[in-house]
């Protein structure tokens, strides 16, 4: 298989309790596709103690971090601040950081105010949307506002014959709305 080459390469991590729709989040974007079947990821398991090794070497070199919460379970919107804690500690300084209040499309089941999202990104400086993976609310703009927010710190290279442009309305071009 050929290697695969790339302008700019950027290093995104999704984090937060099992079950807010990382996985889906991610899929929605990566293949415009939403499943309810997934099988839990190693986030499932990545608050024990015997996966903390593991997971401190997925925040290396991280250039960008989505921390998930479910609109609909308080304990993941509180479990944030810990969230926060393992960036800090974990994280280079400079990665940018988005808080996702996820599952917005089930407005009736809601436990967990859109005020209090907003609070909290507002005390730690961080943007914020509220998605749905299912809906397909806010994914694109969520990924490519922080693909955009990384790119501003990204030092420039030589560039080449075309600007880069990653949304429809000016920015950066020739970007698609693929992963991996």
């Amino acid at each position: 298989m050929a290697k695969k080459t790339y302008d700019l390469l950027f290093k995104l991590l999704l984090i937060g309790d099992s079950g807010v729709g990382k996985t889906c989040v991610l899929f929605r974007f990566s293949d415009d596709a939403f499943n309810t079947t997934f099988i839990s990821t190693i986030g499932k398991t990545s608050g024990q103690e015997r996966f903390h090794t593991i997971t401190t070497s997925y925040y290396r070199g991280a250039m960008g971090i989505m921390l998930v919460y479910d609109i609909t379970n308080g304990k993941s919107f509180e479990n944030i601040s810990k969230w926060l804690r393992n960036i800090d500690e974990h994280a280079n300084e400079d990665v940018e950081r988005m808080l996702l209040g996820n599952k917005c499309d089930m407005d009736d089941k809601r436990v967990v105010p859109k005020g209090k999202g907003e609070q909290i990104a507002r005390e730690h400086g961080i943007r914020f949307f509220e998605t749905s993976a299912k809906a397909n609310i806010n994914i694109e703009k969520a990924f490519l506002t922080l693909a955009e927010d990384i790119l501003r710190k990204t030092p420039v290279k030589e560039p080449n014959s075309e600007n880069v442009d990653i949304s429809s309305g000016g920015g950066v071009t020739g970007w698609k709305s693929k992963c991996c």
